[in-house]
């Protein structure tokens, strides 16, 4: 059993250039969800927040390593409308028997982390061993790097066998 996966979602690029930065800090491979039927436009932001409001499971696509391979998994996602991304909640739904010790960094733009956070538990019916939340603007700006790579550190612990990061990289610039 390898030690930790990374799997992201993410609608605007936030979660994934975190995701990025995580892997990139750790050496740790990473899986990512897609939403099977594109969320373009008017119509695609309205799926999101029905999703949301109503708690579905949207169809998803996982491109990446078998989580049941991995002692830990970190799961990266966005918050809508204060809940946990739709797809996420499927992956998550999908794969509980699988995903044996699980940490939780939510990307947001104000708020909502403690409610995805309490989902996730809902879902796995075990509270997550880690948590980090991220405002937008952290990701944007590079002040949030420092948080997740003191996050990525205490993961070690959960996860035996990963090498520490050598160096922090910071954020890439950019749009999220």
């Amino acid at each position: 059993m390898d030690s930790t996966l990374v799997v992201v979602y993410s609608h605007t690029g936030t979660a994934e250039r975190v995701a990025d930065l995580l892997c990139s800090q750790q050496g740790w491979p990473r899986g990512t969800i897609r939403d099977e039927h594109p969320r373009r436009g008017g119509m695609g932001n309205l799926r999101c927040v029905l999703d949301s409001l109503l708690q579905r499971h949207p169809a998803i696509r996982y491109d990446g390593p078998d989580p049941g391979d991995f002692r830990a998994v970190v799961l990266v996602t966005p918050v809508w409308m204060y809940r946990m991304a739709g797809p996420m909640r499927t992956f998550v739904a999908n794969h509980r028997e699988a995903l044996h010790h699980v940490a939780v960094i939510v990307t947001m733009g104000s708020g909502g982390a403690s409610n995805v956070v309490a989902e996730a538990a809902r879902l796995l019916h075990r509270a997550p061993v880690l948590t980090l939340a991220l405002r937008q603007r952290e990701v944007e700006d590079g002040s949030g790097t420092g948080a997740l790579a003191d996050f990525g550190g205490r993961m070690q612990g959960h996860s035996p066998g990963a090498a520490p990061a050598a160096r922090t990289p910071q954020f890439a610039g950019g749009k999220a």
